[in-house]
């Protein structure tokens, strides 16, 4: 945000793809609605025990939630993202609004609520382990439909590519959601976890993207191939489920059109085989995909479909500073990846690497390239 506080020793496909296009994107515009707010971030030599005092070793304040993070990706990207949301009228509210702004993207949706609070997360990243806890407080008063005007909702949508939610703000997010539908807007599902109202979003996605827990939690499978196969069929609309494994990259289910001489493959066993096709001597991101197969879940039914893994860039525990954010560049990598009709390959190895770029700073921003990073020249041309 503008006022940011850094503080160091302060204490192929049958759908979307298509592998040629890498054309400039600025007349393409993105919605998103969901989570922004102010990170403080505290990196810390190890994390605290119990009744512990400590001192940190860096202070950074910062934009942050899920929504406001990806939305910057994709500014910093070439894109036109707009931001549904709400803050209040406080400082962290105007500072929240200020750094997206600087970063290009459209605050004009977001409401702004005369009392109240701006939502903000504390964030403890542990030197020691590479990790961060994460404390949020959700802003008051929550956002409501109402809050948005049926002539803002229809403005926000006016000429979007696609549509983003991170599964906040679920009552609005539901009518956002019925207006991409009902415009054929893709829409593209963050399920972090399960949260209220996110399965009446999941009916509507064309995609979701995943953390680790979230597939075999909602599906209550054993395995996470399995779960992934539950999803697409328990909703019929979905054309990818991605999801994320931090360090271990990513493993992608595509949904194909059912061919009759398909041959049946147990997907745990498919994973697997393409698991130790994995070359570790490799540290930039890769992929690698099945053909397309009838895979088959035990216990839990077939669909057609092809699986991909991507592999995440091995970053040396140097240059390794903070994960906050992510899930979020990847997300926004994602969506840059569809709008641009990149093969599956292609989109999985760009997303790693901007996640990877994403790694090398402090907080959920600071880190996130731009176009012209050379690290993102053999991607965007």
């Amino acid at each position: 945000m503008s006022n940011l506080c850094t503080l160091p020793n302060a204490s192929s496909s049958t759908f979307i793809f298509n592998v040629h296009a890498h054309s400039p994107l600025l007349n393409f515009y993105n919605v998103g609605c969901g989570a922004v707010s102010v990170d403080f971030l505290a990196t810390v030599a190890a994390y605290p025990k119990p009744d512990d005092k400590i001192r940190s070793t860096s202070l950074k304040v910062q934009g942050g939630g899920n929504t406001g993070n990806a939305s910057t990706c994709l500014a910093r990207l070439g894109l036109n993202p707009r931001v549904i949301s709400k803050v209040a009228d406080d400082s962290q509210g105007r500072g929240i609004l200020d750094e997206l702004q600087a970063d290009g993207v459209d605050t004009s949706f977001i409401v702004v609520s005369e009392e109240g609070t701006s939502p903000f997360t504390y964030i403890i990243v542990d030197n020691e382990t590479k990790t961060r806890t994460c404390i949020h407080t959700p802003g008051y008063p929550p956002m409501i439909p109402d809050d948005l005007s049926e002539s803002s909702l229809l403005s926000a949508m006016d000429g979007a590519s696609i549509a983003y939610f991170d599964g906040r703000l679920h009552e609005t997010a539901i009518v956002v959601a019925h207006e991409a539908a009902r415009r054929n807007i893709p829409i593209l599902i963050d399920a972090e976890r399960p949260r209220e109202g996110l399965d009446d979003l999941l009916k509507l996605a064309d995609y979701v993207v995943c953390s680790a827990k979230f597939p075999k939690a909602w599906t209550e499978a054993s395995t996470v191939p399995q779960a992934l196969v539950s999803m697409l069929l328990r909703l019929p609309n979905i054309k990818f489920v991605i999801v994320t494994l931090g360090k271990d990259g990513c493993i992608m289910l595509e949904r194909s059109v059912d061919g009759p001489s398909m041959e049946e493959v147990d997907v745990d066993s498919l994973l697997e085989s393409l698991e130790l096709r994995k070359n570790k001597s490799v540290s930039i991101p890769t992929c690698i995909s099945s053909s397309v197969a009838k895979l088959k879940a035990e216990g839990i039914g077939t669909v057609s479909g092809k699986l991909y893994v991507g592999t995440a860039e091995s970053i040396p525990p140097s240059e390794l500073i903070d994960t906050t954010g992510a899930g979020d560049a990847f997300i926004g990598a994602v969506i840059y990846a569809i709008c641009s009709k990149f093969s599956p390959e292609t989109m999985l190895s760009f997303a790693a690497n901007v996640a990877g770029a994403k790694c090398r700073d402090l907080g959920a921003r600071s880190g996130l390239p731009y176009r012209a990073d050379p690290r993102l020249a053999s991607f965007i041309q």
